[in-house]
């Protein structure tokens, strides 16, 4: 449910890093750059964090993020440094012979890494609680509407449906014509490819899980 606001996420103070000469190339190949790319998108999606988020965590441009994940640009030792510890990995794991990532046993994101979007009168907040790579198919947040706020959404693709399940408080639920009360512990499925919209009309802080479904 898209929501004109800004991502607020926890940055981290950024460390100091070795001098930055470049990556020597691999010994086995020489005619082929250091293959960071494909490692560094990977870890950034098993953290769930997107190119801005990485960019603030490390001190690393978002343009030169998107070069070096597209193989455009052979990233010196300190900016891999530096990405290193944002990620929490060893340097050796963004370097040639360890671009190809195990995905972890468990993948854990902390609270304060939780990417949250605020309505424009900050009475709506989405914590995006899917990871990055299932955007614009599977998505799922938690969702809190202070007294008064409302939620308000164009039409997303067709055949898009939203599931609301209201953990405490109450919410209003409004689907093209249509409208429908939920209270705590109940469940509202809806169409989401027509205008659509979330309030509360109560006199508490309303907290729900919402599940948006693009079609295949």
């Amino acid at each position: 449910m898209p929501v004109k606001a800004t991502a607020a996420t926890a940055t981290t103070s950024a460390k100091r890093s070795p001098a930055g000469s470049k990556l020597s190339r691999p010994r086995a190949n020489q005619s082929e750059p250091p293959s960071v790319g494909a490692a560094l998108a990977a870890l950034r999606q098993q953290h769930g964090l997107s190119l801005d988020e990485l960019s603030r965590q490390s001190g690393v441009s978002k343009s030169m993020l998107s070069q070096i994940e597209r193989n455009q640009t052979n990233p010196t030792i300190a900016i891999v440094w530096r990405l290193a510890n944002a990620l929490g990995v060893e340097m050796n794991a963004l370097i040639v012979g360890n671009s190809k990532v195990d995905a972890p046993t468990i993948s854990f994101v902390p609270a304060h890494q939780t990417p949250t979007m605020k309505s424009p009168d900050g009475k709506c907040e989405l914590r995006i609680l899917g990871p990055i790579d299932l955007a614009g198919r599977f998505e799922w947040y938690q969702l809190t509407i202070q007294p008064g706020g409302a939620l308000r959404s164009e039409p997303h693709e067709p055949g898009s449906r939203e599931h609301l399940t209201v953990l405490n408080g109450s919410m209003h639920v409004q689907s093209g014509d249509g409208t429908h009360a939920v209270s705590a512990q109940e469940t509202a499925r809806y169409a989401a490819d027509v205008s659509h919209a979330i309030g509360n009309t109560g006199k508490s802080i309303a907290h729900a899980l919402l599940v948006v479904l693009h079609p295949a």
